[in-house]
């Protein structure tokens, strides 16, 4: 399981070494995703907080990238923040998610990404529950609910 320590580690050494990469133009994206996934996934947006039902969708299973349909989050790991936004305490697999240093809007924090296609996904910050101690605040519109 992932510590803050971890997330501190891959943002100044390196990210895991993803298992695969999906690899478009911005058209192609731009073609496959509607204009709020396409400003959130692919230039780092965010979406309005509140904004998602997927915020209170509590129902068992996993979450995937938007964008390469790679898995992401099990629903096993999630939990009701409060501040808007689909939480989780931590990714399916290692490789699949990749940390970058973000000092925009005068804070630091640290940007998760999916590490196949780079989408944008939210940050994630070290006040989540334990075990883990991670709040992985992810924008709705960067995931989609896969059918089981």
């Amino acid at each position: 399981m992932l510590n803050w320590n971890d997330l501190i580690k891959f943002v100044a050494h390196g990210n895991p070494t993803p298992p695969k990469r999906v690899e478009k133009t911005e058209q192609e994206w731009k073609s496959e995703l509607s204009d709020e996934e396409y400003y959130v996934t692919r230039q780092k947006g965010t979406e309005r907080a509140h904004s998602s039902e997927m915020c209170n969708l509590f129902e068992a299973g996993k979450y995937a990238c938007k964008c390469c349909k790679t898995p992401l989050f099990d629903s096993t790991t999630k939990f009701q923040s409060g501040t808007g936004w689909p939480s989780f305490t931590e990714p399916i697999a290692i490789e699949n998610v990749a940390y970058n240093k973000d000092v925009s809007y005068g804070m630091i924090r640290i940007e998760c990404v999916c590490n196949i296609c780079d989408a944008h996904l939210g940050h994630v910050f070290p006040d989540g529950p334990e075990p883990s101690g991670l709040r992985y605040c992810i924008n709705a519109v960067s995931l989609e609910k896969i059918k089981e």
